[in-house]
């Protein structure tokens, strides 16, 4: 149990200073941008599909730009926006607690100041790092500092129109239908926001429901109790998930994967410098690859603590180099056969992670198949084909979609997508690390594209202009 100090009064002077600092660097602070209306119906600027802390970050940065006709959905209530109370299973952070992101800057807003108003100094310089429901607990507090609400709302279809708008569906929390309208749409949905988590057919088809999660579903480990669980994966999820299960009380875990060996070296601390994370998205095609090919291929490894949450327990068995030959269900009980033997389990979660595949998204349903993908536009030498990395769309260096053929989809310039599918074209993955570089490149895209496409009003508004800073009345009167 952390030992908290007077929180209240120090959130609140801390608060203050918040306010105190945006205002200080709030200059120019003249609303700008055009408002626009479709029969009577107001139009906004940009709805972000997503109130995470990417979601968060962007209409942030947005509002400093002073772009405030924002929307932000997300189709979860607001205190369970991300993952972080619901599927992410890890104690902490797997990130070093020194990142920064969210604040954008601003010293009074970082994760450091928030948690040592509430826990003390000494507190901040004795953690290793920051605990998963702790960071979930600061990203409502920047939220609500900063005065960004979300709406309840599942998009279900992005429309475009005919004059250049977009029409976003969504099914309101209560089930009610909504209809928005807006210039730009950003999707910050998060690591399956271009794509759909992955269980492999082999185990979908041959499982009943009720037998089998993913990792990123909702599991009730308690029901797990005394049962013996098979986990598929080695990545860094399936630990975690495996770990819940040793601690919920399972018989035993056993955890599968066709690797031979564990990742050790992990390649996104390699990453985490800010000449790669800014400038990534200018490199040419052929090096953007090359970086992304080393990177997937590296592997990520599970953290050292989540490894020994499971190493920890005497009745927890890694199987490696064991890939599933095949799966069955008899009596009840899953019967799975593998290179080191057939093993029987009341329960499998599969940490099969996720799948890149437009289609499957239904918000992109109507053009998924007008956007590019890299496999579209880049055609690497031999030897260095990845059909993985061929499947993500290929972005602007601003997160907007493109068209495989030119000119023929222009509303997909008013699409923006902060997933991890951005990672091949601009290194930033819907993760922290690289929030506070992505989210700059991203608003800036917004702001220009609103900035260019109401020139001319800005133009007239110039002409028009006739606010008097001098008065020589004094000095004219004396001359007479």
């Amino acid at each position: 149990m952390l030992a908290t100090t007077d929180t209240d009064s120090d959130l609140r002077q801390l608060e203050r200073r918040v306010r105190f600092e945006l205002d200080c660097l709030g200059y120019p602070t003249r609303p700008w941008v055009v408002p626009r209306s479709r029969n009577g119906t107001a139009v906004h600027d940009v709805i972000i599909v997503g109130g995470g802390q990417s979601g968060i970050a962007i209409a942030f940065r947005l509002l400093r730009e002073r772009i405030s006709n924002v929307r932000v959905l997300d189709r979860n209530p607001p205190d369970l926006a991300g993952p972080w109370r619901r599927f992410a299973r890890m104690h902490t952070l797997r990130t070093p607690k020194n990142v920064t992101g969210p604040d954008l800057g601003i010293p009074s807003l970082s994760a450091r100041a928030w948690w040592q108003a509430r826990f003390g100094e000494s507190s901040w310089q004795q953690l290793g790092k920051i605990p998963r429901e702790r960071w979930h607990d600061y990203l409502l507090w920047v939220k609500n500092t900063i005065g960004i609400a979300s709406s309840e709302a599942e998009v279900t279809d992005i429309e475009p129109l005919d004059d250049g708008l977009l029409a976003v569906h969504a099914t309101k929390g209560d089930g009610t239908a909504e209809r928005y309208l807006t210039r730009n749409v950003v999707l910050a949905t998060g690591i399956e926001g271009s794509g759909h988590w992955f269980v492999p057919s082999m185990i979908a088809d041959a499982l009943p429901r009720h037998a089998y999660a993913h990792t990123a579903d909702a599991i009730d480990f308690t029901a797990l109790r005394g049962k013996t669980v098979a986990v598929i994966g080695a990545g860094a999820s399936a630990f975690d998930n495996a770990a819940m299960a040793l601690e919920s009380g399972a018989a035993s875990v056993d955890l599968l994967a066709r690797r031979r060996q564990l990742p050790t070296i992990n390649p996104n601390r390699w990453m985490e410098f800010a000449g790669f994370l800014r400038h990534f998205g200018d490199l040419d095609d052929a090096r953007k690859w090359r970086f992304m090919q080393l990177i997937f291929e590296m592997n990520q490894p599970p953290p050292q603590d989540t490894f020994d949450r499971c190493s920890r327990h005497a009745n927890f068995l890694m199987r490696l180099g064991c890939p599933l030959q095949g799966v069955d269900f008899v009596d009840g009980r899953i019967l799975l056969t593998h290179p080191q033997g057939p093993g029987a389990f009341d329960f499998l979660i599969a940490g099969t992670g996720f799948a890149v595949d437009l289609a499957t998204r239904p918000e992109l349903a109507r053009f998924h198949d007008r956007i590019a993908r890299w496999s579209d536009l880049y055609q690497p030498p031999a030897g260095e084909q990845h059909a993985a990395l061929g499947a993500y769309p290929y972005l602007s260096p601003s997160f907007q979609f493109t068209a495989k053929a030119p000119g023929s989809a222009p509303y997909l310039a008013n699409i923006f997508s902060y997933t991890f599918a951005a990672m091949p074209s601009l290194a930033c993955s819907a993760g922290i690390s690289a929030l506070k570089f992505g989210v700059e490149r991203i608003v800036t895209g917004i702001s220009r594209g609103l900035f260019v496409e109401d020139a001319d009003v800005h133009l007239q508004s110039l002409r028009d202009y006739a606010e008097r800073e001098l008065d020589v009345t004094a000095l004219t009167t004396r001359g007479n």
